[in-house]
């Protein structure tokens, strides 16, 4: 790890740190400046997922506070948000309110004495959802060579034992068809996934959530059949409805 002269990480080190553990973080940027600033275009900060300025310059408390806020908000939509920091003088030339979106933009009140006003452009980082893929047949290998295009990271799950606890946004398909499908579903409730689906018929998953419901497991949140219902028939279809509903599910909250 590269250090500076007062022996702290640098700016680009916590940057690279971050990413390598898959943390997710946002970087602001000043953009642009008017009046009497502390923070000059092209300073940078990092922050982390719940607002905390970890490293850089973006400005002092009262800048601090509205970045915090705009990198929380960044990454739980894991989309740029763009800032602009006014004094109330300026809010008001503007025809906005603090809070008030206007064209994209957040506009947030800046109480600092100097009474300077800044643009910042707030990026996120979020790392790739895991995907698990438990099986190796036909769908198994479809979905997985499908949503590896898709920004997920894909980890095929094909022999025995317990897959580990989910530490991040995880989902697990149980594509085993017809191969330990019992115990591969057990092994998918252990890990604690965001969202577990089982390819197969509704029919065949009751039988199987009843079966686990008799060794005190529940398994009543798991979706199937898994995928949405577009008529799929061929493995590739059936994959392309399973990855849909995961698409969904991610960028909307819903996988209905």
């Amino acid at each position: 790890m590269k250090l500076n002269s007062l022996g702290l990480e640098t700016l680009e080190d916590t940057q690279r740190r971050l990413r390598a553990e898959g943390t997710p973080h946002a970087v602001a940027t000043v953009v642009r400046t008017w009046e009497a600033t502390s923070a000059k275009p092209g300073s940078r900060a990092i922050a982390s997922a719940d607002g905390e300025i970890l490293e850089g310059w973006v400005g002092g408390g009262c800048a601090r506070g509205a970045i915090g806020r705009a990198a929380r908000l960044a990454v739980e939509r894991g989309e740029p948000v763009y800032l602009a920091l006014r004094p109330d003088d300026r809010l008001a030339a503007e025809g906005v309110e603090p809070c008030e979106v206007r064209d994209g933009m957040i506009y947030e009140r800046n109480g600092c004495a100097s009474r300077g006003s800044l643009d910042v452009y707030v990026e996120p980082f979020v790392p790739a959802p895991d995907l698990v893929v438990l099986g190796d047949g036909p769908v198994a290998r479809a979905l997985a060579a499908l949503a590896d295009r898709f920004d997920f990271r894909v980890l095929r799950a094909l022999t025995d034992g317990d897959l580990p606890r989910a530490a991040r946004d995880t989902f697990v398909v149980v594509a085993t068809q017809g191969r330990g499908d019992a115990d591969a579903l057990e092994r998918a409730l252990h890990a604690g996934a965001r969202f577990t689906a089982f390819v197969g018929s509704a029919r065949k998953a009751r039988t199987l959530k009843d079966k686990l419901a008799a060794k005190g497991i529940d398994a009543e949140a798991v979706t199937a059949p898994a995928g949405l219902p577009i008529g799929a028939a061929t493995a590739e279809e059936i994959a392309l409805s399973i990855l849909a509903q995961l698409v969904r599910l991610r960028r909307t909250g819903s996988a209905a």
